[in-house]
């Protein structure tokens, strides 16, 4: 078993799980606004699970890559899609602002979730 730790909770995963299912399965809020709603389930086109991992994960396929190097995405930032990612050791997960999770505020990190009026820069993940 490998942890995810995401959004101040610590949950336990087989090695391999898809970190999305992790996440949506444990009650992280992995999709911004609207997000919610329209998103593609998992399939890797839409691009709106995009998250900040640290920690042991598979290398991103082509799905990731292609999305990611799309606007409003950039392929310089160090996002993954959590659709499309592996867990394969123990993680960190980091959620920014934006339909996409394209931007620069974090929503929710490894240990907490942020109120609606607190913000944060973490300008060094980008």
């Amino acid at each position: 078993m490998v942890k995810v730790i995401a959004q101040g909770k610590t949950i336990e995963c087989d090695r391999g799980a898809d970190l999305r299912q992790v996440l949506l399965k444990h009650d992280i809020d992995l999709y911004n606004g609207g997000a919610k709603v329209i998103n593609c389930h998992g399939i890797g086109s839409c691009g709106t699970c995009a998250v900040l991992v640290e920690g042991e994960v598979s290398k991103p396929n082509w799905q990731d890559k292609t999305r990611r190097s799309l606007p409003p995405h950039s392929p310089t930032r160090n996002l993954r899609l959590a659709c499309q990612t592996k867990v394969l050791g123990d993680v960190k997960v980091t959620k920014f602002d934006g339909f996409w999770g394209q931007g620069r505020e974090i929503v929710w990190n490894s240990e907490f979730k942020l109120s609606s009026d607190a913000s944060a820069r973490m300008s060094e993940y980008s």
